[in-house]
């Protein structure tokens, strides 16, 4: 067992993937010769050849189109969008054919692949590359969305949406890439799609996250046990859609209040969508509104103000105390 950046253990689901399915294959700007932006793919091309691993044009619909027409052939690529503000280039192909043909074919043809693509802030990066636009994917019937937290985790939810059968936008949250290690077994690991987390079980409050947010999550529940003697209930969504309602209302069931965190714009965003769905399947449990933490209804800002936009654990520990607090 290794300990594994984030960015390490998505190449080592790749290369894993890649020696044990010969149909699977890569497309993308710059992530053959030079590995990719982030270095993901480093040492792919030089293992499987340039006719698995391609260097594309700087064509991101053309690149997604592509391989939606691979994918129905039935081979399983997986394509490399160098930031995810870049894929609304691709929104044509995304939303009209990748999404769509299982439905429209009645099911005769599906499409095997994954569009992999770092998300989010915290790295000081100029427009187009900071943004958090999940939601969209999620109100797209026929995608599923996963987002991992963490490098064990990013190995095998990775893994497991190369072999599922549906279309999968996999978002890679950029600032967790390098942040920290994590024991990762050598051997396969392949985790369930569409099933949350319990990271942390607790009694008095449930906290919903995902991706690079969890990390000040954790931060919080921390600082909450230790200073204020507070039990949190800690789930990481990991499959954003189809979403594990099941484990959201039964841990709110528990604790009766709730407080969710995300980085993407608030209105409409994910934590629109619990919160729905707890007022459908727990609402007679709650004994306080639920709260949301997110980002603000504005275009990402640029990197001297970021961090001013980002939810940081302060935020989350006010927000578990003033729940607590409602009467």
């Amino acid at each position: 067992m290794s300990k594994l950046t984030m960015v390490e253990a998505v190449n080592l689901a790749l290369m894993q993937e890649m020696e044990r399915d010969k149909n699977v294959c890569m497309l993308g700007e710059d992530i053959g010769v030079n590995g990719g932006v982030f270095r993901a793919t480093k040492d792919l091309q030089k293992e499987h050849g340039e006719e698995r691993v391609m260097d594309t044009p700087l064509a991101e619909c053309g690149i997604v189109g592509t391989a939606v027409g691979m994918a129905v052939y039935g081979i399983r690529p997986v394509v490399e969008i160098q930031f995810s503000g870049f894929t609304m280039q691709a929104f044509d192909q995304i939303e009209q054919n990748m999404a769509r043909i299982r439905n429209r074919t009645r099911g005769k043809y599906t499409v095997p692949m994954v569009l992999r693509t770092p998300y989010g802030g915290g790295i000081r990066a100029v427009e187009h590359h900071s943004e958090s636009r999940e939601a969209y994917w999620v109100h797209t019937p026929g995608l599923k969305v996963v987002i991992p937290s963490g490098p064990r985790n990013a190995r095998a939810l990775l893994a497991a949406s190369i072999r599922d059968d549906d279309p999968i936008i996999f978002y890679e949250p950029k600032a967790v890439y390098r942040a920290f290690r994590e024991e990762v077994p050598d051997e396969p690991e392949v985790m369930e799609l569409g099933k949350a987390e319990i990271v942390h079980a607790g009694k008095d409050l449930t906290l919903i996250s995902y991706g690079a947010m969890m990390r000040p999550c954790k931060e919080a529940v921390q600082d909450l046990a230790e200073d204020h003697n507070i039990n949190v209930e800690l789930i990481d969504l990991l499959t954003i859609s189809p979403m594990d309602t099941e484990t959201l209302c039964a841990s709110v069931q528990k604790t009766g209040r709730c407080v969710i965190v995300h980085e993407g714009q608030r209105t409409c965003g994910i934590a629109s969508e619990i919160i729905a769905r707890l007022n459908e399947h727990a609402f007679e449990y709650l004994e306080a509104p639920v709260k949301r933490i997110t980002g603000f209804d504005v275009p990402f800002p640029y990197f001297q103000v970021e961090e001013h936009f980002l939810p940081e654990s302060e935020e989350i520990v006010l927000a578990v105390k003033e729940t607590l607090a409602w009467e």
